[in-house]
């Protein structure tokens, strides 16, 4: 797979990915990250990338010459189409599920703000979509980029040592993730349930889910509220309700 970054602020990104899982993945050659950045192709003396905003107010606006130039490099650079993201507060929030689905695809262009925005004619006519990551603002689109990238490229095959993790992952099937424990059995902060320890596979996956579904119940309602529960899914949350009223 291959990722374009546009960001005023190149290394950053770099290095963001340059770490554990998404640092592997680049090794192998399963993800190949590349970042223009729009003051490359500014054609002034100051190498200008923003201008006050028309209506007056606080702030800068990127300018659509320095960004479209970036763009069309970034899109000459591999024949494969790319899909081309803004990550914006006022983008879709970003879920698993789109996880998942941009992570099946050959390429992606990522689009990192700074200042007040982006001109919205470039947008309208240049961006495929809008993605944000939650709702609060940063002082640009690296960090949101960063994250993006972290999130699809532990999806491609291989990125990761097991490829059952990310099948367990939160999210992954509507639910968060069990509790999970290790070394030493024992130990002053509590004991690592017995049911782990029993070798009964069956049983370990038949608890894991019912701490996956009361999880859920207690912290997420509305990501359970969205799922139709088999016959034994509830049967696992009702045991579960009541353990913990016990």
């Amino acid at each position: 797979m291959r990722l374009d970054v546009i960001t005023l602020f190149p290394d950053f990104v770099a290095q963001c990915a340059a770490i554990g899982v998404i640092g592997r993945a680049q090794e192998r050659g399963l993800l190949a990250l590349h970042a223009w950045n729009p003051r490359d192709y500014a054609t002034d003396a100051y190498r200008r990338v923003d201008e006050r905003p028309f209506g007056g107010g606080p702030g800068m606006v990127m300018l659509i010459e320095p960004l479209r130039a970036a763009l069309n490099a970034a899109r000459a650079a591999d024949a494969k189409p790319a899909r081309t993201i803004y990550l914006s507060p006022q983008g879709v929030r970003l879920d698993q599920a789109k996880v998942v689905q941009l992570a099946q695809r050959e390429r992606i262009i990522l689009l990192c703000g700074r200042y007040e925005g982006v001109d919205e004619r470039f947008l309208q006519h240049e961006v495929d979509e809008e993605i944000s990551i939650g709702d609060y603002v940063l002082s640009g689109g690296e960090l949101a980029a960063a994250v993006l990238i972290d999130a699809i490229g532990r999806l491609q095959d291989g990125a990761l040592n097991d490829a059952q993790s990310a099948q367990q992952d939160s999210f992954s099937d509507g639910l968060l993730d069990c509790p999970h424990y290790t070394r030493p059995e024992q130990h002053a902060l509590g004991a690592v349930p017995k049911v782990l320890m029993s070798g009964d596979h069956a049983k370990i996956a038949k608890w894991r889910r019912k701490q996956a579904l009361g999880r859920t119940w207690q912290r997420r309602p509305d990501l359970l509220a969205k799922l139709k529960l088999n016959r034994e899914d509830e049967k696992l949350l009702l045991e579960y309700q009541q353990d913990t009223k016990c």
